[in-house]
């Protein structure tokens, strides 16, 4: 069964699948795959016996959609896909869908407990949260705000090498958001901070959800202001800057990296002048 994150309606319940509900199994950082899909078919045959712990996240059509976790050894005829190749290699594949289930399951998993008193958690009664009785709190979703920025200068723009991830693209800079802190002064001191350089004329381009862990990427472009490349060498093992169209390999599309690249080229070419 083909589909997209057009397919998917988000959404929360306290429901439990039955028969025939979709599943989207996964194991550690990887999906368990069937060969035609992204989703399996709840009590299909070879599937194992789960206990109740499948969380909704909506539905395609009337169909409900929920995530759950197996051993790869419980399934061993489903191919197991890392969620990073899916993101990136895959041609296709439903990323809202797969965002959504990961960073929706490490919820789940992470908040069985308290943080704050060590209780055992239940189930919210109006909302996507864990509840803790005692000190009467509620445990959402986490979202850890960060920035991605393509900068300018002329008609080049900068692309950086990532040192410690194993894909050989090209991307952008990027770094969290830390207490206190503007989005805008976020992008100027991870700049600096992994390249050296100065910039100015911050703006604000998208967004997009990323499950590694549970950030919301926030993307702006940004103008050289100054300054000589000196990268962080835990961070970034090469950069420079690139004519649109001459560049090395870059992230897809389904990424905010490859569309604010794409953008930026795009307004170099036709000879946009930022503001």
């Amino acid at each position: 069964m083909a589909m997209s994150n057009e397919d998917w309606t988000p959404g929360w319940s306290h429901g439990t699948p039955r028969d025939g509900d979709l599943v989207l199994a996964i194991s550690g950082s990887s999906i368990l795959k069937p060969t035609d899909s992204w989703l399996i078919p709840w009590g299909a045959t070879g599937m194992p016996a789960t206990n109740s712990d499948a969380v909704a996240l909506g539905s395609i059509g009337d169909t409900p959609v929920f995530v759950t976790e197996f051993a790869e050894a419980e399934v061993p005829e489903l191919e197991s896909v890392a969620l990073r190749d899916a993101l990136l290699m895959r041609e296709g594949a439903p990323a809202e869908l797969l965002s959504t289930g990961f960073q929706v399951w490490q919820w789940w998993r992470d908040h069985r407990f308290c943080g704050r008193c060590g209780q055992e958690t239940s189930v919210h009664s109006g909302e996507r949260a864990k509840w803790c009785e005692p000190c009467g709190i509620p445990w959402y979703p986490r979202l850890a705000p960060c920035v991605i920025v393509v900068i300018r200068k002329g008609d080049h723009l900068l692309l950086a090498r990532s040192s410690r991830v194993k894909h050989h693209f090209y991307s952008l800079i990027a770094g969290f958001v830390e207490p206190g802190e503007s989005l805008e002064g976020a992008v100027a001191r991870e700049v600096k901070e992994e390249t050296g350089l100065d910039v100015t004329n911050v703006r604000y381009h998208a967004s997009q959800p990323w499950p590694f862990p549970h950030q919301l990427m926030v993307g702006f472009f940004a103008d050289y202001a100054g300054g000589e490349l000196v990268l962080q060498e835990d961070e970034l093992s090469d950069a420079g800057w690139f004519l649109p169209g001459d560049t090395p390999p870059v992230p897809p599309q389904t990424t905010i990296a490859g569309r604010l690249i794409r953008a930026m080229e795009k307004e170099i070419s036709q000879g946009g002048i930022p503001l």
